[in-house]
């Protein structure tokens, strides 16, 4: 790997490795459950782990190809610091290849200094503050991968009492989860986007890596909230929508908010957008099942992003163009009908009330 410098700053070494043949100096990956066997010189999945002389590099540590300041609710996470804003940041690469990406145009290229900006974590964590942002979201492409930049972000953050929240598939591994949530990266947007045959055939993967992670996290005091992405003529069969929808009550739990997301067409991807017969087939399926908060995401009607009490249907949350426009739970986070309290993470910011994406 000759045309790697090691004195950069965004190629660091890595802890998240073991030893396979020494003699060979092969070596094992661990970020995330791919767990990539790397000879030297090989690349990982992600293209941003290498084996370098036997020993694991990250050659993407804070090369980010987009910084700025989004509204939480566009993650989306509804239940999680309300009405705040996160300053969202990304890297290049990822561990799946989805045909119908949004961002292929980064999580389809291998990190570089050419396409990227250095941003040390301390710096990323002042702009934050600089913006007047409550915390920060590593979004766009997978941040798992960069496990090594967002654990140095997390302590930053923590000094400033800033949040920090990932939108991520959930591929990581047992290791790299437990990392995250003991850095105090408490809130978590996941993509469970499917069931086991969609994954099989799509993303050579296992959503039960994901369904595991989810519950760890949960288990451990962080925050959750899925995201259900229903595609075209590739998981929205009735079977795979209710595969979904019953690990997330059994496994996840009645309160954890599942957002049923429509698809357009991108990348490699064409079949039409999923048709709006579909996502209320869904979000009939989820409330029937016993989910409690349940929304549907890229559509028109924005009254399917509406908190409402599953217990006496008082219209709590209001959201327009990303933003809470109106806000009726009292000070407890609790319905002032019926007293049920409604899960919240952190405080609501009533001083960024006005949409700011309409």
């Amino acid at each position: 790997m000759s045309s790697i410098e090691l004195d950069k700053p965004w190629v660091v070494p890595s802890e998240f490795y073991r030893v396979v043949d020494e003699a060979s100096k092969t070596i094992q990956c661990i970020v995330c459950e791919r767990k990539c066997i790397l000879k030297p010189g090989d690349r990982g999945y992600c293209m941003n782990h290498v084996n370098i002389d036997g020993r694991l590099y990250s050659i993407g540590y804070g090369l980010l190809s987009a910084i700025e300041s989004r509204p939480i609710e566009i993650k989306p996470l509804f239940h999680y610091y309300p009405n705040s804003t996160a300053l969202t940041f990304s890297g290049f690469g990822c561990n799946f290849y989805c045909p119908w990406c949004q961002n292929y145009l980064l999580s389809t290229k291998p990190p570089s200094h050419e396409n990227g900006v250095y941003v040390s974590p301390r710096d990323l964590v002042y702009e934050a503050i600089r913006r007047g942002d409550e915390g920060l979201c590593a979004s766009f492409n997978e941040p798992v991968i960069h496990l090594e930049y967002l654990l140095d972000v997390a302590e930053e953050a923590r000094k400033h009492n800033l949040y920090f929240t990932l939108v991520t598939n959930g591929y990581m591994s047992k290791n790299s989860v437990k990392r995250l949530v003991e850095a105090g990266v408490d809130g978590y947007s996941i993509d469970l986007k499917g069931c086991p045959s969609f994954y099989e055939k799509y993303l050579h993967a296992d959503p039960y890596v994901v369904l595991r992670n989810a519950k760890y996290i949960i288990d451990n005091g962080g925050f959750v909230e899925i995201v259900f992405l229903i595609i075209t003529n590739a998981n929205d069969s009735i079977d795979c929508i209710e595969w979904v929808i019953g690990k997330h009550y059994d496994i996840l739990g009645e309160d954890v908010p599942l957002h049923i997301n429509r698809y357009y067409p991108a990348y490699k991807y064409t079949e039409p957008p999923t048709s709006l017969d579909t996502l209320f087939k869904a979000y009939k399926i989820a409330k029937e099942t016993g989910l409690n908060y349940v929304y549907i995401g890229n559509i028109a009607n924005e009254e399917y992003q509406d908190t409402i009490c599953p217990k006496c249907g008082k219209k709590l949350v209001v959201r327009r163009g990303y933003r809470v426009v109106e806000w009726n739970l009292d000070s407890h986070n609790r319905c002032p009908m019926c007293g049920t309290k409604i899960p919240i993470r952190g405080s609501y910011i009533a001083s960024k009330g006005l949409p700011l994406y309409m």
